[in-house]
């Protein structure tokens, strides 16, 4: 199953606000297989059965708390810290059983706090405006922490052309934040 990216979870959120019976049974679906993933995750030591109860507790959170989503916000924040909040609820309730440290709970904001996911969009945007093969040489050697080599071999370009390629696309990157590559 195709992970769904911000734009495209917010959407169907916003979809489903509106009255879209069919936009919220595909997000909740999508959802139910990112929060069974989540959990998962961080209960690698906890019964199936309480991953499962999490997620059906954060759905029928989500479904009540929908309400208050605000539009202008990104969804993923606002969902995940509902999830976050009923992770750390489970784990008072089973009074420590299930495995989870508390610098766990502390990262968990890291990937799904509002600044992430702007920064995300933020990079990407940038990306987009260069050369594809350009942007994805970029994303693989500094965001996914490909090797250079690496990149090269599957770019079908020499090592070279893939360092000299990283450099220039962030100095273009560069320079379209402070406003000279309009």
């Amino acid at each position: 199953m195709k992970q769904l990216t911000e734009p495209e979870l917010k959407a169907l959120m916003l979809l489903s606000l509106d009255g879209d019976e069919a936009a919220y049974r595909c997000l909740l679906e999508m959802l139910r297989h990112l929060l069974a993933s989540y959990y998962t995750r961080r209960l690698y030591r906890s019964a199936s059965a309480d991953v499962e109860d999490l997620v059906q507790e954060t759905l029928l959170a989500l479904h009540q708390r929908r309400i208050t989503y605000d539009r202008g916000r990104p969804f993923t924040a606002w969902f995940f810290t509902i999830a976050r909040h009923k992770l750390v609820d489970h784990h008072r309730r089973t009074g420590g059983r299930s495995y989870l440290g508390l610098e766990m709970v502390e990262d968990m904001v890291d990937a799904y706090s509002e600044d992430a996911i702007a920064a995300g969009m933020d990079i990407d945007r940038l990306l987009k405006s260069l050369p594809a093969w350009q942007g994805e040489m970029i994303r693989d050697v500094r965001l996914k922490g490909h090797s250079v080599a690496e990149t090269a071999a599957s770019s079908g370009r020499s090592e070279a052309m893939v360092k000299i390629s990283v450099f220039r696309g962030i100095q273009a990157m560069a320079a379209k934040l402070k406003g000279e590559g309009k």
